[in-house]
C-alpha cells in the first residue's frame, strides 16, 4: 500500500512539475474546452468568444449517471466476494427497507468511513466532471451517488456520517483530483501516453472516460493559466515525543515518507479571476511506511473574489470547502467542513514575500483512537475548526512554512455519545534550495488530542516527529507570484 501510494504521488508530482515549467504553452485551444463552468472570460488566455453552446452540447448527463450506478454495482460485487462480510448482500427487500428507514451513524472501521468513502465519492465526482458537467452539477451527482450506495449498496441502515464523507467530502476531494489531472493533461511537452497515464493515476474516473470515449472525450479542462506551487518530499521522519493514551498500537518511531502538496490559483496573477469553484485550492497527501496514509488534506474556494490592499498585497476572499484526514499512528481525525476565509500574498521587498491563509468554520468530524483498549473511544460530532497558514519566501534561496489546525469536536449530533474533543496540529518546514528545482527540507510535525467523555473521563494523546527530506520543487522558485 505504501509503495502504491508513493507511485501515485510520484506520477502526480512529476506530471505537475513538468507542466508548471510549460505553463506558457499549456492553454488549450478553443475546441478543447469541455467544462460547463469554463466560459471564455477576461481571466482566460483564450480569445473572447462564447463557447456555451459547444459546452452544453458536450455534456453527457445520462452517461455520468450510468457510470456512477455501474461503479456502485461493481464495488458492491467486489465487496461481496472479498470482504467476508454479509453487509453487502443487499436485495430488493433490504433496499425497500432502507428507503423507509431513518438515517443513523455507523461504526465501521475508521479508515473505511473517513478515507475509503470520500475516495469513492471522488470517483463519482470525476465521472461527472469528465462527462462535461460543471462543479455544482457534479456535486449533485456525487451526493446522489452516495445516497444510492447507502440505500442499495449495503443492507445496513443508511448512515448520515457516510453521506457527509462521501457525498460532500468526496466532491471536494474529487474536484482537487480532477483539477490536478487536467494540469497534467495540459502539459504539451510530455508525450501524450504519459500524460494520459498520469492523469488516470490521479483521477481514475477521468482516465476511464478519456479511454472509453476516445476522440469524443479528447478535451481538457482549462486552468485559465492559474499560478500554482507544487512540491514533492521524499525522506525520513523520527518520533521526538509520543503519548499513546488508550491506543494499543505499537508506535513505529522511524518512518519513510513521501509527501505531495500543491497550492493552485495563488493570488496576485494579473487577469486571473476566481469565477469557478476551486479556482483556488490546496492539496496535500502524505504516505508513510508506518500506516500508509498519514494525511490527505484539501481545501478550495467555493464562492470567492480577488481583492487588493495597496500595491503590495493581493488576495482572495470567500467561502471554502474542505476535506481533512489525519492519522498520526495513535489517533485519527477527519472532517468535512465549510469555512469563511482568505488567502493572500504580501510583497514586503524585492527579496521577501509572505503568503498566508486564515480560515474559520464548522463541519462534521470523526475522531478515534487506533486500536483502543476502550472500544468506546471514538466520537462523531459537529466541529468548529480553524486554520492559519504562513509562508515566508526569501529571494530564491529558502522558504519557511508554518500551518496550524484545530478542531473542536462537540457533543452536537454525536449520536447520544456526549463528550467533546479538541485536536491541534502544527506543521513547520524550512526548505533550502540547492540548485534548480532541487532542495532539502527539515520538518517538524506536532499533534495533540484532548478528550473528555462522561463514561471514560479525560484522556490525552500527543505525537511529534522531526524529519529531513529531499524536496523536488514544481520549479526553481517557492511560489511567489509576480505582478
Amino acid at each position: 500500500m505504501f509503495f502504491a501510494a508513493l507511485a501515485i504521488g510520484l506520477s502526480t508530482a512529476c506530471g505537475i512539475v513538468v507542466a508548471q515549467s510549460a505553463d506558457g504553452d499549456a492553454s488549450p485551444s478553443p475546441s478543447r474546452i469541455v467544462s460547463a463552468d469554463d466560459p471564455a472570460s477576461r481571466s482566460s488566455p483564450l480569445p473572447a468568444r462564447d463557447f456555451s453552446a459547444d459546452i452544453e452540447a458536450r455534456k453527457r448527463y445520462g452517461t455520468a449517471a450510468l457510470e456512477i450506478i455501474g461503479f456502485d454495482v461493481l464495488v458492491n460485487l467486489v465487496n461481496r466476494h472479498a470482504s467476508g462480510s454479509s453487509d453487502y448482500d443487499s436485495t430488493l427487500s433490504t433496499i425497500k427497507r432502507n428507503l423507509h428507514s431513518s438515517w443513523g451513524v455507523d461504526n465501521d472501521p475508521f479508515r473505511i468511513n473517513q478515507l475509503g468513502h470520500p475516495y469513492q465519492g471522488s470517483m463519482y465526482h470525476g465521472f461527472a466532471r469528465s462527462s462535461g458537467l460543471n462543479f455544482w452539477e457534479s456535486f449533485a451527482y456525487t451526493f446522489a451517488g452516495s445516497a444510492a450506495w447507502e440505500i442499495a449498496g449495503e443492507k445496513t441502515r443508511p448512515s448520515g456520517n457516510d453521506q457527509v464523507a462521501s457525498g460532500i467530502g468526496g466532491a471536494f476531494l474529487g474536484e482537487a483530483l480532477f483539477r490536478m489531472a487536467s494540469l497534467v493533461l495540459e502539459n504539451k511537452s510530455t508525450p501524450s501516453f504519459w500524460r494520459e497515464v498520469g492523469a488516470a493515476a490521479i483521477s481514475p474516473s477521468t482516465g476511464f472516460n478519456r479511454l472509453a470515449f476516445g476522440q469524443r472525450d479528447d478535451t481538457i479542462f482549462s486552468s485559465h493559466g492559474a499560478e500554482y506551487y507544487s512540491r514533492l518530499n521524499l525522506g525520513y521522519s523520527r518520533s521526538g515525543q509520543n503519548d499513546a493514551g488508550l491506543s494499543t498500537t505499537p508506535v513505529k518511531r522511524n518512518e519513510a515518507q513521501a509527501e505531495f502538496a500543491i497550492d493552485y490559483g495563488l493570488p496576485g496573477k494579473p487577469g486571473y479571476e476566481y469565477t469557478r469553484p476551486f479556482d483556488h485550492f490546496s492539496f496535500q497527501a502524505t504516505a508513510t511506511s508506518a500506516n500508509t496514509f498519514e494525511n490527505v488534506l484539501t481545501r478550495g474556494s467555493l464562492f470567492a473574489r480577488g481583492y487588493e490592499l495597496g500595491p503590495k498585497y493581493r488576495g482572495v476572499l470567500g467561502l471554502y470547502g474542505s476535506y481533512d484526514y489525519i492519522a498520526p499512528q495513535t489517533f485519527r481525525v477527519s472532517s468535512t467542513a465549510l469555512s469563511l476565509g482568505t488567502t493572500g500574498q504580501y510583497r514586503a521587498s524585492d527579496t521577501i514575500t509572505m503568503q498566508g491563509t486564515a480560515l474559520l468554520g464548522a463541519g462534521y468530524a470523526a475522531v478515534g483512537t487506533v486500536r483502543s483498549i476502550d472500544e468506546r473511544d471514538y466520537h462523531y460530532g459537529v466541529a468548529p475548526q480553524g486554520l492559519l497558514a504562513f509562508r515566508m519566501i526569501y529571494a530564491n534561496k529558502f522558504s519557511l512554512d508554518l500551518t496550524g489546525r484545530e478542531y473542536f469536536v462537540s457533543r452536537i449530533a454525536a449520536a447520544q455519545r456526549g463528550g467533546h474533543e479538541n485536536i491541534a496540529r502544527l506543521d513547520a518546514a524550512l526548505t533550502m534550495r540547492i540548485k534548480g528545482p532541487h532542495a532539502v527540507s527539515i520538518k517538524y510535525l506536532g499533534n495533540r488530542r484532548d478528550v473528555s467523555y462522561p463514561d471514560i473521563g479525560s484522556r490525552k494523546q500527543t505525537r511529534a516527529t522531526i524529519g529531513i527530506f529531499y524536496t523536488l520543487l514544481g520549479h526553481d522558485q517557492f511560489g511567489a507570484v509576480e505582478w
